[in-house]
């Protein structure tokens, strides 16, 4: 599966080295709380934007986590920044599996929101035309493992695994 592995700090103004220098298309979606929040409510502030889904067990972890360090090192810099996190699985990401999902990371909502609301293609065409960031739709099973196929000794390890799961 392929989707956003990283953060993108976005605003008006250059004071830093960019990498990227795209226009943030609109967007008006829905929040943890069931509250709106568009581009323009972000519009003259820097945030920091990530896509994640829920129900995710291998990266969206981590990146979460690191979301929240960022959250309490920002405050401990006394900095002005909204942390925004786009769920690409806007349909079991409602919003109130959001907002169980940021307690979960002790997330504080005055300065981070969640993100759902919309239909998939949607933030997929955000994601792409916005951030240059490619995503797949989430897979309706669980991945777990990756194998080598062309390596035939790891026939063995799933044969393993599968002993070991079923």
């Amino acid at each position: 599966m392929v989707f956003a592995f990283m953060l993108f700090l976005t605003a008006c103004g250059e004071k830093i080295e960019t990498n990227m220098s795209r226009d943030v298309q609109a967007f008006e979606f829905t929040t943890q709380d069931n509250e709106s929040l568009a581009l323009k409510d972000l519009e003259g502030k820097w945030w920091v934007a990530d896509f994640i889904f829920t129900n995710c067990t291998t990266v969206c972890l981590p990146m979460t986590t690191n979301m929240s360090k960022l959250q309490d090192k920002i405050k401990q810099e006394n900095l002005d920044v909204q942390l925004v996190s786009f769920s690409v699985d806007p349909e079991y990401d409602t919003p109130k599996v959001l907002e169980e999902y940021a307690e979960s990371y002790q997330a504080d909502l005055s300065n981070w929101s969640f993100l759902t609301g919309y239909e998939f293609q949607t933030i997929k065409e955000l994601s792409i035309k916005s951030f240059q960031s490619p995503l797949e739709k989430p897979p309706e099973g669980e991945v777990i493992k990756r194998y080598s196929g062309t390596d035939p000794k790891k026939l063995d390890v799933i044969i393993d695994d599968l002993k070991e799961v079923s």
